[in-house]
């Protein structure tokens, strides 16, 4: 299932403030569903790794403790005009995604 993954790049001072947005649920594999008593499986991000100019600039290990939705962010130092920023992930299950954006 493809997942929709935003991000947004923004000045902050002297660095720019990338912050991405997965639409992911990010179960915990111990909440019960309401409808059957069965507890959800757990379906949780493991791993996301952000990328400026194809240089490896963060990584994030994730588990099942992070809320649904996760809006994670990051600072660059040194981005100029039309560099080009990556974001991937995978999840527990096998399924990523990534996004990419230039700096303005």
């Amino acid at each position: 299932m493809a997942r929709l993954t935003k991000m947004k790049i923004k000045k902050a001072g002297d660095k720019h403030q990338v912050l991405v947005l997965v639409n992911h649920p990010m179960e915990t594999g111990r909440r019960k569903d309401s409808k059957t008593g069965q507890l959800v499986p757990a379906h949780f991000i493991k791993n996301m790794e952000f990328t400026h100019n194809g240089k490896v600039v963060a990584e994030a290990n994730m588990a099942s403790g992070v809320s649904k939705n996760p809006l994670i962010g990051i600072e660059i130092l040194n981005a100029k005009a039309g560099d080009k920023v990556e974001v991937s992930w995978s999840d527990n299950k096998g399924e990523n995604g990534s996004a990419e954006s230039a700096v303005k």
